[in-house]
């Protein structure tokens, strides 16, 4: 009977979380994704790596794992300013699973030269929390691209 009294008081004191509006999460994702891209055509190195957790590990392509917001900003602006090209991405979100204060996101990016005409595509996955202003951050990323590997590679 004791056994029974414990597990009724148990679940009965269980926090119910309120289920997660994914539609609003995914609008949310999409405008965090969005300013990392005009951070990046602007040139912003600061702007683009506020998209990370000081905390954040990226796992980017041909290239050892950044750890830390100021390494990933460091790697960003390096990128940004050997970048001549005049290029500029887009990213959308393809699908999205959130529980609690996480998000993950599967997305795609796309590559364009300046007269807007595509150069390469490929996936990425970002896991993101929320920090404690209740907004996401990405906490670890990693992307790859669909052009085939060069030979030698």
């Amino acid at each position: 009977m004791l056994a029974l009294l414990l597990l009724v008081v148990a679940c009965a004191t269980e926090e119910k979380q309120a289920p997660i509006d994914m539609e609003s999460v995914k609008a949310e994702i999409q405008a965090i994704e969005d300013g990392y891209a005009a951070a990046e055509k602007a040139k912003d190195a600061k702007a683009v790596a506020a998209y990370y957790s000081e905390d954040a590990i990226s796992y980017s392509r041909n290239q050892q794992p950044v750890s830390g917001r100021p390494a990933i900003e460091a790697m960003i602006a390096k990128r940004l300013k050997n970048d001549t090209t005049g290029t500029y991405n887009v990213y959308k979100v393809v699908d999205l699973f959130a529980e609690g204060n996480t998000a993950v996101e599967v997305g795609s990016w796309t590559e364009y030269d300046t007269a807007g005409t595509e150069l390469e595509n490929g996936y990425y996955m970002s896991y993101f929390r929320k920090n404690s202003q209740g907004t996401y951050e990405c906490v670890r990323d990693m992307s790859v691209t669909t052009k085939a590997a060069t030979p030698g590679m």
